[in-house]
């Protein structure tokens, strides 16, 4: 006996809502921020993966930046006990601290507060530069999840006809939603307004009126209410980075021979920063076999 029409239409539909459920995307896993205090955000998926051990300075081996440390110290800590809290943008100098900086500051708070009562930690989200434009995702995940976020971008700038600095503008301040009350966005830059100078004049140039297309390129750093500027550092701030690193971690030598191989090593790198002052400890530990833990 054949099947009625009527059943090989019903097997054919069968067949194809099975093809559809294995080409269709597998439902997005909800993230579990109770694993870890900082993730790392993937636009791919989306998802968070937990750092067990973050790469961090300590606050206070962080020299020649007191000012912006304790500026930032006190905008997080406000944020962490619920209260008003501004963006930050971080710019300026290479290698001046401020990543290090905006770790340094998550941990310092979270230690800080750990003993009061009721107090959830903070988390720290980074996102990389390329995946901004997943920042909604990110957002939208963060707005339903019981804890206070910090997300933070390294070394965010925006160069030729990348269009993604519109879409940060409206996720910061912007749109019907808005930046999620628990969520502040903390990001790093080497320029004062994130966009290169070459976008700025290339926009003015074809603009029907150049000055309102400046005002649409700045208006991206407007979204932060915190702006912490770095400087390159002078030669005895620079000096007293060294031996703060050398001190704390038990660098036994002659501190006029260190402070002679520390100014050689800044010499020979054309910079004087607290990057290079790392490294410059780096390289002394490994001389005298002693381990940075």
């Amino acid at each position: 006996m054949t099947d009625s029409p009527l059943s090989a239409a019903l097997a054919q539909l069968e067949r194809i809502a099975a093809a559809l459920e294995r080409l269709a995307p597998p439902e997005a896993e909800k993230p579990d921020f109770s694993t870890a205090d900082a993730f790392v955000f993937s636009a791919a998926a989306p998802h968070f993966s937990p750092v067990a051990r973050v790469n961090r300075v300590e606050m206070a081996l962080l020299k020649g930046v007191e000012r912006m440390r304790d500026a930032l110290a006190d905008n997080t800590e406000r944020f962490a006990r619920g209260l008003p809290a501004n963006n930050a943008l971080l710019w300026g100098a290479r290698g001046m601290g401020k990543s290090s900086l905006v770790k340094a500051a998550h941990a310092e708070i979270n230690r800080r507060l750990a003993a009061e009562p009721g107090f959830s930690p903070l988390k720290l989200v980074e996102i990389h530069r390329e995946d901004i434009d997943a920042l909604p995702a990110l957002m939208s995940a963060a707005r339903e999840a019981p804890f206070r976020f910090i997300v933070f971008c390294d070394d965010l700038s925006f160069d030729g006809a990348d269009a993604n600095y519109k879409s940060l503008k409206a996720v910061l301040e912007g749109g019907i939603e808005g930046r999620p009350d628990n969520v502040l966005f903390y990001a790093t830059s080497n320029r004062r307004h994130i966009l290169s100078r070459e976008m700025v004049e290339n926009e003015r140039s074809t603009a029907i009126n150049p000055g309102e297309a400046v005002e649409e390129k700045v208006s991206l750093s407007d979204r932060f209410g915190l702006w912490l500027g770095f400087h390159p550092c002078s030669q005895d701030t620079y000096l007293a980075m060294v031996r703060g690193y050398a001190e704390r971690y038990g660098l036994d030598q002659d501190p006029a021979e260190t402070e002679r191989e520390a100014l050689e090593w800044a010499i020979t790198r054309g910079s004087r920063s607290g990057r290079a002052a790392w490294q410059y400890v780096q390289d002394l530990a490994g001389r005298l076999g002693k381990r940075l833990e």
